[in-house]
Order: C-alpha cells, then structure tokens, then sequence
C-alpha cells in the first residue's frame, strides 16, 4: 500500500485527485494538506484521511507519507516539490511542473538526484481516446500522416474578463495561463496522437491590456496572451497548425482536431460538448465511419468518474506500477521538461518572429 500525502487538497484536487486515490487500492490517502486548519479537516473528514495539515512542510516531513501530490498554484510547486524531495519521497505534480523551463529543468535535476519516481499530470497521456487514436495512426489506418490541425478553445483565459480566483494568472510570472495550461495540455495530446514537434513558428497575441475582474467594477493589468496560434513540424514529417483561442467562456464547442493521412482522415471532437481535449470522451471519425473508443482502453475502476479523476486514476496505476518495478513512471518530470522546452520555443519564436527548433 501506498500512502499517499495531497498538498492542495481543497481545490482541483478535490474532485479529481482525491476521488482517483480513493478508488485505488494500491493506495491510501493518509494526509491532506490546505492553507487553513479548517479547510485541511474539511477535506481529511470527506477523504478518509488520517492527518490533516495547515502546513504543506509538516505533510511532506510526515514519516506516515510515501507519495506527494502537488495540487497548488504552478508557483508554488516548486517549494512543496524540493521539500518533498528531501524528505525522500515520491511526487506526483500537476502540470506545469513550473513556471519556467528553468525552474522545470531544476526540478527534474533535483528529483533525479533523489532517486524517487517522480511523475506529472499532463492528462491527455492517459485519456482512452487519445490513447485510441494514437493506436489507429500506428496500426496505419490513415496512412502516412501529412498534416494535422487542432483548433481549441481556451476560455476563461485571453478573455476580456477573468473569474476573480484566476486574476493571479494575467502576471506571466506565475505561470498559469492560456500558453501554459490551456496550450499545454492541449500541445501534449495532440503530440502522444501524433508525435513530437520538432519545430514551430508561432504568434502569441494579446488584445487586452487590461481585464474586466467578473463580478466587480474593477479592471487589472494583464501581460498574458490572448490566443495561442503555432505552425510546426512533427518528428515524422508531417506539419501542424495549432489556434487555440481565448475568451470569457463558458466553452462551447472544446475542440476539433483533424489527422489528414495519404489515405484517409481522422476527425476527432468532444463528445460532451465544451469539454477540454485532454479532458472528456471524443467522438472518433475516419472519413465518414464513426469509431467507439473500445472498453479496453479504460483501466480504472467503473465507479470512477470519466474525464479528469478517470484520466488521473489511470496516471496513479502507472505510478503504482513503477514504484513496484523500481522505474520512472511515464509522463515523469523528464516529460514535463521537454513540453516546457516547448513552450520556450514558442514563446522566443513569438518575440522576434524566428522558427525554433525544439530542444
């Protein structure tokens, strides 16, 4: 059994990790850890947990924890890593693993100088019909890939208004915006389909120098991008276009991507609409057929939750099972670096209008 500790856990983390672990037997949550005393009961009380913690430093140096999950700000996953580092313990991190490919290259650095199985959410790598899609590119069901396009919706980021709790992301410093999560996420799917981007051209427009706060007459300064759109090149040759737009939301349509082979075409959509790419079930089209995503591809137990605590649950077998045979899970801190690489590359390509190979 594993004990697992959750910094974080009354937020994201509540209605996906949370509900992951416990439907896992491979694994016990022992400790929770929030901001506040009160919230850090709230959430042992509703999880089963044993311990119960306003200080993430106290959950992290627990001798009853053998995995840390970071479910906080992208700013302060690095704090809450390297302490969980030293203390020896596994880490399970959200995506981004930092605010930077800096900071991501130090966390990799340190968590292989550990010696622990270190692993991030990028959740798309699990997802069922990703992982199916990506199976009928291999089996040649297309033919060669050509060209893909992916267009996808970013709300609430790049809008004119923001909700008040994600005003923290238009500074760039933290690390949490339409580039890096929504993008992110959204670039990892797209290459466990179709493979790795070796090079991109890329635009990173801001409309709105300053946002509305929603609910409130007031407006802040923003320095983040409003959409993300990209051209590339993938390891096998084919090209890509990527336009993720950013908006007020709520999301409508969440995203359609198109695998265009030498003998056919793979279209992929949401199949409960609004829903992110690497989130939700899609409905999978090779030119007129329409392909159901076989039971097969699910791996977690029935009573959890399809989408993120589905995806996620899937990540923790993964981790489970790496911890047992004493490897590095997949996708781990390594991972995580080279998609950070990737958004650098992005980003200097946006700032003096070159192509960038990506490292």
């Amino acid at each position: 059994m594993i004990r697992v500790g959750v910094v974080g856990a009354s937020g994201w983390a509540d209605g996906s990790h949370l509900p992951a672990l416990t439907a896992l037997e491979e694994f016990d949550v022992t400790a929770v850890a929030t901001t506040h005393q009160a919230s850090a009961d709230r959430a042992a009380a509703a999880h089963g947990a044993r311990y119960a913690f306003a200080d993430a430093g106290e959950l992290t140096a627990h001798p009853e924890v053998d995995l840390v999950v970071v479910s906080v700000k992208a700013s302060g996953h690095a704090a809450v890593i390297r302490a969980a580092l030293d203390g020896g313990k596994h880490v399970v991190s959200e995506w981004p693993l930092g605010v930077d490919a800096d900071e991501a290259g130090e966390l990799t650095e340190a968590a292989t100088a550990a010696g622990v199985v270190h692993a991030v959410v990028l959740q798309g790598h699990h997802s069922p019909s990703v992982r199916f899609a990506a199976d009928l590119l291999a089996d040649g069901r297309i033919g060669m890939l050509e060209s893909v396009s992916l267009v996808a919706e970013g709300a609430p980021w790049g809008g004119s208004r923001i909700p008040p709790n994600l005003v923290f992301g238009l500074d760039p410093s933290e690390g949490t915006n339409i580039l890096t999560i929504m993008a992110g996420h959204f670039l990892a799917t797209l290459e466990q389909v179709a493979g790795s981007l070796t090079e991109v051209s890329a635009r990173l427009p801001r409309m709105h120098d300053r946002v509305l706060v929603a609910g409130a007459e007031r407006t802040v300064p923003n320095a983040t991008p409003s959409h993300v759109l990209l051209h590339g090149v993938l390891a096998s040759g084919a090209t890509t276009s990527v336009a993720v737009h950013g908006g007020n939301g709520p999301a409508r349509d969440g995203f359609r991507l198109e695998l265009v082979g030498s003998d056919a075409t793979l279209t992929a959509t949401s199949a409960q609409p609004g829903t992110f790419i690497h989130w939700g079930d899609w409905n999978i089209r090779i030119g007129d057929e329409a392909l159901a995503v076989p039971d097969t591809y699910r791996t977690v137990p029935a009573s959890v939750q399809s989408g993120p605590p589905a995806n996620i649950a899937a990540l923790y077998q993964e981790v489970a099972q790496a911890i047992t045979e004493a490897r590095q899970p997949h996708p781990n801190f390594e991972t995580a670096l080279r998609h950070h690489r990737l958004l650098a590359a992005i980003e200097q390509s946006a700032a003096d209008g070159m192509v960038q190979a990506i490292s």
